[in-house]
Parts: C-alpha cells; sequence; structure tokens
C-alpha cells in the first residue's frame, strides 16, 4: 500500500514537472523575440533628403601673372545650392552616414593686376577677378555622435571624408580684366575633402551646418593665348598659374523618411 502512494506521488511529481517545463519552453520563444526587439532597437536604420545652401571660399596659392607674385586676393562670398539623400544607420548614441548629393557652388575672387615694368609708378592699378561656378556630385561617409539624445530631439556632431566629383561640362570659370585671351581652366575631376559639422533633430526634421575642408589643389592647369604685343599672334602658353582648394560652408534643412 505505502508502495503503491509512492508511486502515484512520484507519478504526480513528474506530471507536474513536464506541464511547468512545457510553459517554460513555450515562453522562449517570445522571450528571445523580446530580446531580439531590445537588440533591434539599438540599430536602425533611417532614410532622409535634404536641401541648402552654400558658400564656398578659395584658398589661393602660388598665384603669378606673367610671372609676376600676385599676394593679395579678395574672397567674395557668394551663395550657392545642393540637395542630398542620404541613409542613417544608428547604433544607440552612434551613427554611420552616406550621403550622395548635386552641389552647385559659387565664389568670386579679385585682385588688383600687376603693372607692367615701363609704367614707372605712374599707373593705376586695375581690378581683375575669376569667377567660378562649379557643378558637382558628391560622396560623403560620416561618422556622428549623439551628445544629446531624448526622446525625439537630439544634438550631434559628426565628421567624415568625402568624394568629389566635378562635373567639367556644366561648370563655368570667367576670367575677367586680363590682358590675356581665351583664358581657359581645367578642373580635376576628381577630389578628396573633409567634412566636420553638427546637426540638431526635433522628431522628424533636422538641421545641419557643415564645413568642407579641401585637401588638395583642384585647378590641374590654365592655358590663355597671349596678345600680340608679346608674342607672335595665334601662339599659345601659360602666363596665369595659381592652386586653389576648395572650402566650402554649407546649411541644410532636412527630413528623416
Amino acid at each position: 500500500m505505502e508502495l503503491k502512494r509512492f508511486l502515484m506521488g512520484l507519478c504526480m511529481t513528474s506530471l507536474s514537472t513536464m506541464m511547468w517545463g512545457q510553459e517554460n519552453f513555450a515562453s522562449i520563444p517570445e522571450m528571445v523575440a523580446e530580446e531580439n526587439a531590445k537588440k533591434g532597437s539599438d540599430c536602425t536604420i533611417n532614410f532622409g533628403a535634404k536641401v541648402g545652401f552654400t558658400s564656398s571660399l578659395f584658398l589661393i596659392s602660388g598665384f603669378s601673372v606673367n610671372d609676376v607674385a600676385i599676394d593679395e586676393v579678395q574672397n567674395n562670398y557668394k551663395i550657392g545650392y545642393f540637395a542630398s539623400a542620404f541613409m542613417r544607420i544608428n547604433f544607440d548614441r552612434h551613427f554611420l552616414q552616406p550621403e550622395a548629393s548635386y552641389n552647385i557652388n559659387n565664389c568670386n575672387i579679385t585682385f588688383n593686376k600687376p603693372l607692367p615694368d615701363s609704367s614707372m609708378g605712374e599707373s593705376i592699378h586695375q581690378e581683375a577677378s575669376i569667377t567660378s561656378k562649379i557643378h558637382s556630385i558628391d560622396f560623403p561617409i560620416l561618422y556622428g555622435y549623439n551628445f544629446v539624445k531624448e526622446g525625439p530631439y537630439s544634438l550631434a556632431v559628426f565628421g567624415g571624408p568625402k568624394i568629389r566629383y566635378i562635373w567639367g561640362k556644366k561648370s563655368k570659370i570667367t576670367f575677367e580684366n586680363f590682358d590675356q585671351k581665351n583664358i581657359c581652366e581645367q578642373l580635376r575631376p576628381l577630389n578628396l575633402s573633409f567634412t566636420i559639422g553638427t546637426s540638431v533633430t526635433i522628431s522628424r526634421v533636422f538641421f545641419d551646418f557643415r564645413y568642407d575642408i579641401g585637401l588638395h589643389n583642384i585647378s590641374k592647369d590654365v592655358t590663355c593665348d597671349t596678345p600680340a604685343s608679346n608674342l607672335e599672334e595665334g601662339a599659345v602658353t601659360n602666363k596665369i598659374r595659381f592652386h586653389r582648394q576648395d572650402n566650402v560652408l554649407s546649411f541644410s534643412f532636412g527630413v528623416f523618411f
């Protein structure tokens, strides 16, 4: 009789243990799904688009006209504009943001033309200028960090390299009040810059401030026709030389989709 009671108790214990195991086993997928959801919330992907304005600054060096050095150059800022699309990959407070943008940057520089040797200081300096309208397609890859990330609000800083393709056929460079004729500047089609900036986000809307630093000379060559008074008519020479790096300050407004 006692053996029978012992066996019945053992069966009841085994049955209850099996039922408890089934309940916990059934809850495992829910626990895994919940854990994956938590992990997924730390890594999200957003897409967005933005438009904005630019202001270009050409840093001129090694500038000479007819082998006479030009030391003082005035940058006259002009407004350009751009539009871009991007993808932002978020890792908690960090993010990686590749972009593609179409840019039209405008800039104008002026300087006093060098006086001829025969002037003896009696001539008045004349002003010449170079006006650039450069079309380009840019591909920045930015790393950013959110110093503030509370609900829909965030404040971030970012930086990273930018590959720039200058569309030569669309770009236009005008040389005004030069003695040389048919002046033509060739720009390097591929250029590298470094971008730094900050952004403020409110819900799906954000404002972006950035500065692009040109890392090398974008001017490949400058050719011109020398006036017949200096050389035989039709002769071609290179009497205008300069290097320039293209730095761009920009402001944009955009939305996340």
